[in-house]
């Protein structure tokens, strides 16, 4: 892997544990020379994961549509793509990464998440997937999925198409033992 969408809040959290976490993300980004493709905001952990990666000398591309772009906007990217729909910004976001890193949020990283996986679940791309488990923030969506595979709503191949780990370092290099095709 050497580009990885990261999909995480606008909002930084109640708990300064998030942010934190951000930081070393980005650094992280830096330490293993990889590329960030993210939602193109300078607000929450986006824009803590972008601005580290950034100073640490990460080339970072966002994408962003152009109704966020006045409202969230980070200006001082390697790379700005302003887009028209948020299904567009998903499609670039993918198209242009190795693999997905999922961040607390809100609906938006939800909808990011759920919609990369079920692209991989259907065969649409076949990249690794990792979620960071930060203060216990997806216990409950892992309990969660976990119940989906016990009632029969979803494989348990398709359960382990998401890697997880409370770790950065754990987690990505959980994902970069993955072979994309």
């Amino acid at each position: 892997m050497k580009t990885i969408a990261v999909y995480c809040g606008s909002k930084k959290g109640n708990h300064p544990a998030y942010a934190a976490m951000a930081k070393q993300v980005g650094e992280a980004f830096v330490q293993r020379n990889l590329k960030l493709v993210y939602g193109g905001g300078d607000v929450g952990l986006m824009g803590i994961v972008a601005h580290t990666a950034l100073t640490g000398g990460a080339h970072v591309t966002g994408v962003i549509t152009e109704f966020l772009k006045a409202i969230e906007g980070h200006y001082e990217l390697s790379e700005s793509i302003v887009v028209e729909t948020m299904h567009e910004r998903k499609t670039i976001m993918a198209e242009r990464s190795d693999g997905f890193l999922i961040l607390p949020g809100g609906y938006g990283t939800m909808d990011e998440f759920m919609e990369i996986i079920t692209w991989r679940q259907l065969g649409l791309h076949d990249k690794p997937i990792g979620i960071l488990n930060t203060n216990d923030y997806y216990t409950h969506l892992f309990m969660q999925l976990d119940k989906m595979v016990e009632d029969g709503f979803l494989s348990e191949q398709n359960r382990k198409l998401v890697f997880q780990a409370d770790d950065v370092v754990e987690l990505l290099d959980l994902m970069q033992g993955v072979e994309v095709l």
